[in-house]
């Protein structure tokens, strides 16, 4: 991890909260694939790119915060994609479930479909 210059860093790193956000992205990301996966789901990729707000004023919390999934596989149900994001959100997601006290955290999703086995 790294700061801006003024703060007495480089910026060679990631920021602190960048940091947060991977966690939330990682955390999410590894729900769905295991939610998808239990459904026999034939699920091959699974990235989360994430947009966020942070407060103006100290502490600099976030206010909101976007998942967009973008989830590749064979035949995936759009159905079952949608319930494994709703129940990581929901139930599974430590990081969702911290973030949310204090942000607006939304999803939405795409499907890649991947043409054949292999």
């Amino acid at each position: 991890m790294d700061g801006a210059p003024e703060a007495g860093g480089q910026n060679l790193g990631v920021r602190p909260m960048e940091m947060v956000l991977l966690g939330l992205g990682g955390c999410t990301a590894f729900d769905v694939i295991e939610i998808l996966r239990k459904g026999r789901q034939n699920i091959e990729d699974c990235v989360v790119e994430l947009e966020a707000r942070r407060a103006e004023d100290m502490p600099k919390v976030f206010t909101h915060i976007h998942a967009h999934f973008v989830i590749t596989g064979c035949g995936l149900d759009e159905s079952k994609v949608a319930r494994a994001i709703q129940l990581s959100a929901e139930k599974y997601c430590s990081a969702s479930a911290m973030l949310g006290k204090t942000a607006e955290i939304t999803h939405d999703f795409e499907i890649l479909e991947r043409g054949g086995a292999g």
